[in-house]
């Protein structure tokens, strides 16, 4: 299993940055999600489920996307999502907001990633630490990058 934990401080407000998690805005830190399509509940609430597709060059892999906690407060969001990727892989994120002052925002994002098989329980004993610390660190860019543009 991989897990990890991360934060930064965004010079946004905490409503700003938490835009960025919505359904409309999820492509623009996740951009190789191609679909996203509530299937199940509303995208404000734990238990909402999504049919999600995302592209790995030239392969698709589709699922369901379930939303296990939301907190949306002035002070603290939280949403934590899971999913089963190509019946090998359970992935859990879990993104963080807790407001500093008007114009500051705490980040924090963590998640694991475990296989459920043998193929997938096999593939992460070879996974690369390097190259998943790399995938946290530019997502947190990206989170950080486009809530400056909004």
């Amino acid at each position: 299993m991989i897990e990890w934990k991360d934060e930064t401080i965004i010079e946004r407000d905490i409503e700003t940055v938490w835009s960025l998690f919505s359904d409309r805005n999820i492509k623009k830190i996740m951009p190789k999600v191609e679909e996203h399509v509530l299937v199940e509940k509303s995208e404000t609430e734990a238990g909402a489920k999504h049919r999600q597709s995302y592209r790995e060059g030239k392969r698709v892999e589709s699922y369901i996307v379930e939303t296990l906690a939301y907190e949306d407060t002035p002070l603290e969001k939280h949403k934590k999502i899971s999913f089963i990727v190509g019946k090998a892989f359970e992935i859990n994120l879990s993104f963080a907001l807790k407001k500093i002052d008007e114009t500051h925002t705490k980040f924090i994002y963590s998640g694991h990633n475990k296989g459920v098989n043998f193929v997938g329980r096999a593939m992460m004993k070879l996974a690369n630490k390097k190259g998943n610390e790399q995938v946290v660190q530019d997502f947190m860019e990206r989170v950080n990058r486009e809530a400056m543009e909004l």
